[in-house]
């Protein structure tokens, strides 16, 4: 009903509409036939998943040496905007205890983005990082 709605809306509008999802299996081809482009961006891959950690933690904020973009990067399968939320959550985590930023708060972190992808924190994807989640309260994530 909804995208009835809104391809009304569309035919009806003598403008230019970007529309996003990250739903795009949801959109039926009927929907799909109507727009004129369709862009897709893609999950970026491992090498640029650790420039976007280490872009996001950026350069003045203080990083423990136990940090490892590596393991982030080729662990966890994140769209930007999502490792830019795991890295605000570490860095307000560090903040909060007075410490500068650690895998346990950036394996913290990204365990809370899962959560509200609805996703599923696995052991295989945190490997020897899971045991700092057993350490925490739900409620921090």
């Amino acid at each position: 009903m909804e995208s009835a709605y809104l391809l009304q809306r569309i035919e009806t509008f003598d403008g230019l509409a970007i529309l996003a999802t990250n739903l795009r299996a949801n959109l039926d081809e009927a929907f799909t036939r109507r727009l004129d482009i369709v862009v897709d961006f893609p999950v970026p891959d491992e090498p640029l998943r650790r420039a976007l950690w280490d872009a996001c933690l950026g350069r003045t904020l203080p990083r423990s040496s136990d940090v490892d973009l590596d393991f982030l990067a080729a662990s966890f399968e994140l769209a930007g905007g999502h490792i830019r939320s795991a890295a605000v959550t570490a860095a307000y985590l560090a903040a909060e205890a007075d410490r500068s930023v650690s895998m346990a708060d950036l394996a913290g972190a990204v365990a809370r983005e899962y959560r509200k992808l609805g996703r599923l924190v696995l052991e295989r994807e945190f490997g020897k990082y899971v045991g700092v989640l057993s350490g925490r309260s739900q409620s921090a994530f």
